[in-house]
């Protein structure tokens, strides 16, 4: 699985790729948030050659999250070029997700 954890040490890694960057935003006691981990999961290695993904968990990087301006979870929010292209809140269906995302794609 190509995840990668969001940290304050690799954010400006993540901001200079290449691909297009999803990061979800979430967090261990939240339910929407576990209801749609095992889709995004499923969504980095499908996609895996469209889109990199990434996960940030509110908790431990408050900082990242309100650079983000992220006032619920989960939050998915999609960077082209290091600047937001996109975001999506809430949980959802694995079909409506991947047709929203392709709009960013």
């Amino acid at each position: 699985m190509a995840i990668t954890e969001v940290t304050a040490a690799n954010f400006a890694s993540l901001s200079s790729e290449t691909l297009p960057v999803l990061i979800d935003f979430w967090a261990p006691w939240c339910g929407p948030c576990r209801t749609l981990s095992p889709i995004v999961d499923e969504l980095a290695d499908e996609m895996a050659d469209r889109m990199k993904v990434a996960k940030c968990n509110v908790d431990e990087n408050q900082d990242i999250a309100m650079k983000f301006g992220v006032m619920s979870i989960p939050t998915l929010v999609i960077l082209k070029g290091g600047q937001e292209s996109g975001r999506l809140v809430g949980a959802m269906p694995k079909a409506r997700l991947v047709a929203e995302l392709e709009k960013y794609l």
